[in-house]
């Protein structure tokens, strides 16, 4: 009879990859410009600034469901999972990473410390079509963090910046 690895033994692997992302977001935003930070170059894609206040503002949701109640500076422009919204002016790359920071710090030590019950409890997003868990949830907050640090890292490269730093 196969048995099932306890999650709690996966979220080693998971908690790296935070901390690996928890670095790479204030390396991939540096230097960026408020102006460069708001540009859609021409396109209704998500810009700089909305990338980087979402991973904040997902961040700040894991927390919560984590038993961590706060909220980051602009939660109003990402809370329910707002899109991009045009015509609003989304606050600058230094608040966000100010906010990165704080919430960093909280976070990692509440995933560190979450139960095997927690982690399989059910998934608070609620998503529809899966019976999913909240470590599943979590699972999906770190894959969606590289997927916007790249966005953000190819923004860098567009906009006439140096590549990302990995130090």
């Amino acid at each position: 009879m196969k048995t099932k690895t306890a999650k709690k033994n996966f979220m080693e692997v998971l908690i790296n990859l935070y901390k690996w992302h928890t670095k790479l977001f204030g390396n991939v935003i540096a230097d960026i410009s408020d102006k460069d930070a708001s540009n859609r170059l021409g396109t209704k894609a998500n810009h700089v600034a909305w990338l980087a206040g979402s991973l904040v503002h997902e961040r700040y949701e894991v927390a919560k469901f984590a038993g961590k109640e706060l909220k980051q500076t602009s939660h109003e422009l990402f809370n329910d999972h707002k899109g991009i919204q045009d015509d609003i002016i989304y606050p600058s790359l230094s608040e966000f990473k100010k906010d990165w920071e704080i919430i960093s710090r909280v976070l990692k030590s509440a995933l560190e410390n979450l139960s095997e019950e927690q982690l399989n409890a059910p998934d608070p997003y609620e998503m529809p079509g899966e019976d999913l868990t909240f470590f599943d949830s979590i699972t999906g907050m770190i894959d969606r963090e590289s997927y916007c640090i790249g966005q953000i890292g190819l923004y860098r490269r567009l906009l006439g910046y140096e590549a990302m730093k990995y130090n």
